[in-house]
């Protein structure tokens, strides 16, 4: 494509170079620039700017774009130096350009909440491979064709870069895949990554404290959020959370809810649980169906009810589509339930906020013994570290403290913050070697105890300082239970 081409519908003015230079690719990252890329120069890197611009040229870089004033090299004359002025919105845009705009010949579900993104768009992808469509999911655990997880390069976000999401899409495309569905992160939202990909629906879970300081506070967090409501033709909300409910007042038309109270377009009633099972009644304004779900526990129900409703507003009949609902399965790392020998019910949960804990807490029976093991992520919203500790010493027997990304901070601080948050009789110790800290868990539970490990559910990597190192929860548990075969624990 020319840069003539490529610019034509955008404000911009070019300096130096011709303007039927060929463009075969976009890129934000100098050390990642391939030939024939044109290079975007992040906002922010001004005054590194020439250093990164050297480095993108020397790779092959055949344009410039920044939004802020750059010196040119005497020497790069001949290269087409762009000025416009958002080069985020214009990263998203060259890249859904250059791949063709790929989303306009799919359905795209976007799916946003502080918890929940994960689990409801794989139950969304579920419910549509079900009625025998080829979906793809875009999110925190990876990028999957109708169930099969897909090798990538790419940086492994909630929602991925524009330059990533757009070849992604049109290799989708390809694949005969019609449906996407897509986890909408608040910072990407914010960094425009979505801004230029069709969205058919888009799901509004809940709101609670997090990334606060990523955002500068609560109000922004909630904006950027918002930012989902303009991008979307349809909006489906969780009508029992006050943030959901207030987006659907400016787009009524376009919006419909789900939830416990009777203000809702779709009204969910718990009729009754068992082990591993609840039965509800869904009412819509013409209908009323039972259903039974592989889950317990209201936030099952909530996120199961959220998949369902962005299915119907698809325009899926709801009695088809209530067919597939016992066949759920929750994704990986989200209440991953790890087999043993010994009968201790052990689980691998992503719970990593105060709301997200205490949902997953109370899907346990009372009667049980529970024993969990958490921490907080370092460099990020200590505010809810107490509200964690809180809830933690509200609902688990015995807590080990460890260690979860603590990155940049010392994680004995970290710890005291969230012990701020136990009652005076609540029992705990403090393992600052996270393997240890599981291990000596699930070494004092017996046989129908509860032993919960939260926070990293999916993750690999351990963060401490700007190093990651390799760590899985679910391998740091079958080691254990493997060790006791052969004697070593």
């Amino acid at each position: 494509m020319q840069l003539a081409e490529l610019l034509k519908e955008w404000p911009c003015t070019v300096t130096g170079g011709s303007i039927r230079t060929i463009i075969t690719g976009v890129e934000d990252y100098a050390q990642a620039v391939k030939p024939g890329d044109i290079f975007v120069v992040r906002k922010g890197v001004k005054t590194s700017g020439s250093r990164f611009i050297k480095e993108a040229l020397e790779r092959g870089a055949v344009a410039i774009v920044s939004e802020e004033s750059i010196t040119i090299p005497t020497n790069d004359k001949k290269i087409p130096y762009v000025w416009v002025p958002n080069t985020a919105l214009f990263l998203s845009y060259a890249s859904a350009k250059l791949a063709g705009f790929p989303a306009e010949a799919l359905t795209v579900i976007a799916v946003t909440g502080t918890n929940g993104k994960t689990t409801v768009s794989h139950f969304i992808s579920q419910l549509l491979r079900g009625l025998h469509k080829n979906v793809a999911v875009i999110g925190t655990v990876g990028y999957f064709i109708n169930g099969q997880k897909q090798q990538t390069k790419y940086e492994e976000l909630t929602t991925v870069q524009a330059k990533e999401l757009h070849p992604i899409l049109k290799e989708c495309v390809s694949a005969r895949v019609t449906y996407v569905v897509l986890e909408a992160s608040s910072m990407g939202l914010q960094q425009y990554r979505l801004d230029h990909c069709d969205i058919d629906c888009g799901v509004f879970l809940n709101l609670s404290e997090d990334h606060l300081e990523d955002h500068g506070g609560l109000e922004a967090y909630k904006r950027a959020k918002k930012r989902l409501a303009d991008l979307s033709k349809k909006l489906v909300l969780n009508g029992d959370d006050n943030f959901c409910r207030s987006v659907g007042i400016y787009d009524k038309k376009k919006a419909s809810s789900f939830g416990f109270e009777n203000h809702n377009d779709l009204h969910v009633q718990i009729l009754g649980e068992t082990a591993g099972k609840t039965t509800l009644c869904l009412q819509t304004s013409v209908s009323e169906h039972i259903v039974a779900i592989p889950f317990v526990g209201r936030y099952h129900v909530q996120n199961t009810i959220a998949a369902l409703m962005a299915v119907w507003r698809l325009g899926f009949p709801m009695e088809e589509i209530i067919t597939h609902m016992w066949n759920l399965k929750l994704p990986e790392g989200r209440l991953e339930k790890i087999d043993n020998p010994l009968g201790i019910d052990v689980y691998v949960d992503y719970a990593h906020t105060a709301e997200a804990l205490q949902a997953v807490l109370q899907t346990f029976e009372d009667k049980k013994t529970i024993l969990l093991v958490f921490s907080c992520g370092g460099n990020r919203d200590k505010a809810k570290r107490f509200a964690m500790g809180a809830v933690a010493s509200k609902y688990a027997d015995i807590i080990f403290l460890t260690t979860d990304n603590p990155r940049d901070e010392d994680p004995i601080i970290i710890n005291e913050s969230i012990i701020a948050g136990f009652s005076e009789q609540q029992y705990y110790e403090v393992f600052l070697d996270r393997q240890v800290a599981i291990h000596q868990a699930l070494s004092k539970a017996n046989k129908g105890d509860i032993v919960l490990v939260a926070g990293k559910g999916h993750e690999r990597t351990q963060q401490i300082k700007n190093e990651k190192f390799p760590f899985s929860d679910q391998q740091c548990i079958q080691d254990y239970f493997a060790n006791l075969t052969t004697g070593d624990v």
